[in-house]
C-alpha cells in the first residue's frame, strides 16, 4: 500500500517567500516595513537582532553537518603563518639574499632570523598533512570510524590538514571567520563543509561539539586562545575529556612554562595530565586510535 504524504496545513516559508514576490508593486508593498522579516537583510543586521544572529550561526553549520551524517571530528589547530617546507626555504633564501646586500640593516637581520625559524617549524606543515591523511584513510577504510578532520579553514597548518584529507579523497571541514583584513578559506576544504562565522564564540563551540580529539600545532594568539579554552573546559568539567595532543615540545617549552603554573600554585599537578606532547603524525595517531572510549 502506497503511503501518501499528508498535505501540510500551512504554507512553508519558501512558499510564502515566493508568494511575496508576485504582489503588486505599490508604495505600500515597496516599503521596507512590508518585507517578510526573514527576508529583510537590513532588519536582520540591526543591533537588537544579535541574539537571533547568534542562534542562526549556531544552527546553520549544525544542520548541514547533520545532513552529511558527520558524527565526530578530529580538531586540528595551528598557525596560519607556517608554510609548507618548500615555500619556507624559498622565503629564507630571499631574506638571506636581501640581508647580505645590507648587513647593517637590523630589520633585514631580524627577517632572516624569523625566516630561519619558519623554515624549521615548516616541518609541522607536513606532519599536519600526514596526520590528516592517516585519519581520513581510517575513515575511508572503517565503516565504524565516522570521524573527519576540522580546521579553522585558513592557510598554514589549517591548509595542511585540509589538504591531507583532500588528497585521501575524504571530506573535511573548515570553520573560517570574518576578519578586518582579507580572509579566504583554503582550497582543500570540502566546499559543502566550508563555513564562515562572525562570532568567535560560536565558531569555537562548533570546533568542540563533535570533537573526539584535539591536535595543536605551533601557532600564535589564535592557536593559544583555542588551546587554553579547551584546556579550561576539560579542567572545569564543562566538556567530556578527550585526547589533547600538543605537537613540538621544544617549541611549546619556549612559549609556555606549564611547570611554572604548578609551582606558583595556579594549577594542580594533575592539570598537566590533560594534554600530551607528540612529535610525529604516527605518534599522534596511535594515541587517538587507542583512546578510551574508542572512537565510533
Amino acid at each position: 500500500m502506497i503511503q501518501r504524504k499528508k498535505p501540510k496545513p500551512f504554507p512553508s516559508a519558501s512558499d510564502d517567500a515566493k508568494a511575496s514576490e508576485v504582489c503588486a508593486r505599490t508604495p505600500q508593498t515597496l516599503s521596507p516595513s512590508y518585507r517578510l522579516a526573514f527576508r529583510d537583510g537590513d532588519f536582520l543586521l540591526k543591533e537588537e537582532l544579535r541574539p537571533v544572529r547568534l542562534q542562526l550561526e549556531l544552527l546553520k553549520p549544525e544542520l548541514i553537518l547533520n545532513e552529511f551524517g558527520i558524527e565526530g571530528t578530529i580538531v586540528i589547530f595551528g598557525g596560519s603563518r607556517i608554510p609548507e617546507p618548500e615555500v619556507a626555504h624559498r622565503q629564507l633564501a630571499a631574506a638571506e639574499e636581501a640581508a647580505a646586500g645590507n648587513p647593517a640593516d637590523q630589520q633585514l637581520a631580524r627577517a632572516v632570523r624569523v625566516a630561519r625559524r619558519r623554515a624549521e617549524t615548516s616541518r609541522y606543515y607536513e606532519e599536519a598533512r600526514r596526520l590528516a591523511s592517516i585519519i581520513s584513510q581510517a575513515n575511508k577504510e572503517s565503516p565504524d570510524f565516522n570521524v573527519v578532520v576540522v580546521t579553522g579553514g585558513g592557510p598554514g597548518i589549517m591548509e595542511a590538514a585540509n589538504r591531507g584529507a583532500h588528497e585521501t579523497g575524504v571530506e573535511s571541514i573548515g570553520l573560517n571567520i570574518v576578519l578586518p583584513h582579507e580572509q579566504h578559506p583554503n582550497l582543500y576544504i570540502t566546499p559543502e563543509l566550508s563555513f564562515q562565522f562572525h562570532y568567535f564564540a560560536i565558531r569555537k563551540m562548533h570546533f568542540l561539539i563533535r570533537a573526539k580529539a584535539l591536535v595543536v600545532f605551533p601557532g600564535g594568539y589564535g592557536t593559544l586562545d583555542e588551546l587554553f579554552e579547551t584546556l579550561t573546559l576539560i579542567q572545569t568539567g564543562k566538556i567530556t575529556p578527550f585526547p589533547v595532543l600538543i605537537f613540538g615540545k621544544h617549541f611549546w617549552d619556549r612559549i609556555i612554562n606549564f611547570d611554572a603554573l604548578v609551582e606558583e600554585g595556579t594549577i594542580d599537578p594533575n592539570d598537566l595530565e590533560i594534554f600530551q606532547y607528540v612529535e610525529t603524525a604516527e605518534e599522534a595517531w596511535k594515541i587517538i586510535s587507542n583512546a578510551h572510549p574508542p572512537i565510533s
